[in-house]
């Protein structure tokens, strides 16, 4: 019996548990070309056959990108027009929303909770105000985004989310801070799923897994420049213009965002069967269709309640939703940095509050592309994500017991972002599964991220509250027994999706096998 990590590829199934009719499916050597035993490997030169005694072998990039022999120059132009465009902007997108997140945390601890008069637990609210609203406009965004061109939405989304990060320069209490991240939070809602289905919809499973994850390290590179950042403002503009360096982080936030905003107008080129992009010719847009249908991979139909029907009885919204939930949830909320708040309580200064935690990010940021390049290679989401799960739960442990050597704290504060690409590879994973419905696609990966943050607003409250800092022995204990249960969905999505592939298998192995009854009989 395979393990239900195994690779979930088809094509990569042992022959032993092939079935009859999927072998049957296997093309045959015809018996004028293969060589009888008389014969040399001399002979074999004059004989007009191609024997390949030996395969090419592949390059040493191989394992690090893209690497199929069989692919034709007009594809590899234009898969590099998409990394340019629109994985570059998505990526650049996925950025400032993630600097806007990482922003509330640095200034709450380089001033903002001393010159609003926060208490400890506010931050917490403020951070449940903002996924609050992330919830609401998570499934609503994700209807819209299958009848709304993309390149219209999204851009639209972030310009006014780059407006309300001005505003937050301007706030004097925590209410109105409150406010405004709730209104930041329902409009941010719609990128993440949405950059992840518009992904889904323009590479082969090959290459999807290392651009998911390099689009999700942008967050990373986020978190690593909003502690720059900081500690720039802090020290450089400090007082100037009567504002605080709190609040010039918002507002440097605002002015790195809006050239992002507009740009997204032009470099976003919706779907393969409607893109309109600049930079893409008919060609390209045809080859983009084809791409698609090569790997199963269905365009969009008309929206209508069947939608629910296909959705709801079907296991992949279940499971996949139960998964995504305890990933969002094994640590604590985004506005919540307990390794700054460790530093904090040890009495650095605020410079290196915001710079010594960017080593996490830094480890976050390889990883991520690291594990994505793996998981592509492999064609197995699983194993690597499960190896994320394992480094998450060393640091969990290691933080649980907390009275441990110095130098092994500092190690399970800096290691634990890599349970963080888990995250990208579970949309990749959840891509991949729904493939074969647009609509289902587009909801399934709404419903994750809505459930996971839904469950988000309330569950950091109890598990990680911040007068709990620096020691958070409920939440790293939470943490633990989290990391466990993730490793346990993970194979049962696995066995889940091997049996569902199975069965598909056996399907088309039994319509063929019909078929050519049918001709036997005439």
């Amino acid at each position: 019996m395979l393990l239900p990590w195994r690779s979930q590829d088809p094509r990569d199934s042992d022959p032993d548990e092939q079935d009859e009719a999927t072998v049957a499916l296997l093309p045959k050597p015809s018996d004028d070309k293969i060589p009888n035993d008389d014969t040399s490997p001399e002979d074999w030169e004059d004989d007009g056959i191609s024997h390949n005694i030996k395969p090419e072998k592949p390059p040493w990039w191989a394992f690090i990108w893209d690497y199929d022999p069989t692919q034709t120059l007009q594809e590899r132009n234009f898969v590099k027009k998409l990394d340019i465009s629109l994985l570059t902007i998505l990526s650049l997108g996925y950025f400032i929303k993630n600097l806007d997140q990482t922003n509330i945390s640095n200034a709450y601890v380089s001033g903002m909770k001393e010159a609003l008069s926060m208490t400890s637990n506010e931050l917490n609210l403020i951070d449940i105000a903002w996924t609050t609203g992330y919830v609401i406009g998570q499934l609503p965004s994700q209807l819209i985004l299958t009848k709304v061109r993309p390149s219209i939405w999204i851009p639209s989304c972030e310009l006014v989310w780059t407006l309300l990060t001005f505003c937050l320069a301007g706030a004097t209490t925590s209410g109105q801070v409150m406010a405004i991240r709730f209104f930041v939070g329902l409009v941010e809602s719609i990128f993440y799923p949405a950059a992840h289905f518009l992904i889904g919809s323009w590479y082969k499973p090959s290459e999807l897994g290392k651009r998911a994850c390099i689009f999700h390290a942008s967050a990373a590179a986020a978190g690593m420049f909003s502690g720059y950042l900081q500690a720039a403002v802090y020290n450089g503009l400090d007082g100037t213009l009567g504002k605080a360096g709190w609040q010039w982080l918002f507002i440097m936030d605002g002015l790195i965002s809006l050239p992002i905003c507009i740009s997204g107008f032009f470099l976003i080129p919706d779907l393969p069967e409607n893109t309109r992009a600049f930079y893409l010719t008919g060609d390209d847009a045809a080859l983009a269709r084809k791409r698609m249908h090569d790997v199963g991979r269905a365009p969009r139909r008309k929206l209508g309640w069947s939608i629910l029907r296909r959705v709801f009885t079907r296991w992949h919204v279940y499971a996949l939703t139960v998964l995504y939930i305890i990933f969002i949830n094994t640590g604590p909320s985004s506005s919540v940095n307990p390794f700054a708040l460790w530093l904090k309580d040890k009495g650095y200064p605020v410079t290196k509050i915001n710079i010594i935690p960017t080593g996490a990010g830094a480890i976050q940021l390889v990883t991520t592309v690291t594990f994505a390049m793996l998981s592509d290679f492999l064609r197995n989401r699983p194993l690597v994500m499960s190896f994320s799960t394992l480094v998450g739960f060393f640091s969990a442990f290691c933080l649980a017991i907390w009275n441990i050597p110095d130098g092994l704290k500092w190690l399970a504060f800096f290691v634990h972002k890599v349970a963080v690409p888990f995250g990208p590879l579970a949309m990749s994973w959840a891509n991949e599964i729904c493939g074969a419905d647009a609509e289902e696609r587009a909801v399934v990966l709404g419903v994750m991220n809505a459930s996971g943050y839904a469950v988000n607003t309330w569950l950091p409250l109890l598990t990680y509250p911040v007068v709990d800092a620096p020691r958070f022995r409920k939440g790293y204990t939470w943490s633990v027994f989290a990391f466990i249960a993730q490793f346990g969905i993970t194979g049962l999505v696995a066995w889940l999706q091997r049996r569902e592939s199975r069965r598909k298998m056996k399907i088309v192995g039994d319509e063929v096998g019909g078929d050519d009854d049918i001709d036997l009989i005439d």
